[in-house]
């Protein structure tokens, strides 16, 4: 079994070739090691290996890795489904979140972030298959999210995110998905905003982090391949 090391290092490399791709620049494409179920050690091993943020599913998993000191020298991103109920445990914790999926959430994340005086950058989650099963805004209701995002004084909107249906997404037919978002993502990056800063497109895991490269993704979050196979029963 390889070593989180030399699985990052393969990533490392499995990124460059895809940049390289894509035209541009394997220093620009952040990798985000998702570490859910994975212990504190675990996701130690991947910061010293050089992983550029560590993203958690599951709040009490980022709580307590956090307590534990598993992310020294890495921005905490979350990257899961964000209960209402679970907003003033992450606000001001996560570096990034990246899965705001509606109006209400970026309100209360806003209010939240007022109350420590801080300013909370985030991502929007797009639902980019229109799946009644998950979260996330539908692409045309993007562009109003953006714009409410904007006039939310400690919201600091900085992109989208988005996962292809999980029947594509080791298929090879979930290109056009990542095309989607990517116009979607340049379209925004388009706009004026007072607040918003456009900078980052999130899409890509394990199984398809190049194909989403290919397609514009500047942010990748990668589980599997860094840590080996989750263990569920944990």
């Amino acid at each position: 079994m390889n070593s989180i090391e030399e699985n990052v290092r393969r990533i490392r490399e499995q990124i460059a070739e895809a940049a390289r791709k894509a035209g541009t620049q394997p220093e620009h494409i952040c990798l985000v090691a998702a570490s859910k179920t994975m212990d504190a050690d675990a996701v130690r091993q991947a910061v010293r290996a050089g992983v550029d943020a560590c993203g958690e599913n599951r709040v009490q998993e980022l709580v307590e890795k956090n307590a534990a000191g598993a992310y020294t020298g890495a921005p905490r991103h979350f990257i899961g489904h964000l209960q209402h109920n679970k907003v003033n445990q992450v606000v001001g914790l996560a570096d990034l979140i990246q899965s705001v999926s509606s109006a209400e959430l970026l309100e209360r994340i806003n209010r939240r972030a007022e109350a420590l005086h801080i300013v909370q950058p985030v991502l929007l989650e797009v639902n980019i298959g229109r799946e009644e099963s998950k979260s996330g805004f539908f692409p045309e209701e993007a562009e109003e999210a953006a714009a409410l995002a904007d006039t939310l004084k400690h919201i600091r909107l900085e992109g989208l995110m988005a996962i292809p249906p999980a029947r594509e997404r080791f298929s090879g037919k979930n290109y056009p998905y990542f095309d989607e978002m990517y116009r979607l993502y340049i379209d925004m990056r388009g706009k004026k905003y007072d607040n918003n800063h456009i900078c980052s497109l999130s899409m890509g895991m394990s199984g398809d982090f190049a194909e989403a490269i290919s397609a514009g993704a500047n942010m990748v979050r990668v589980g599997t391949a860094i840590f080996g196979e989750r263990n569920y029963k944990l």
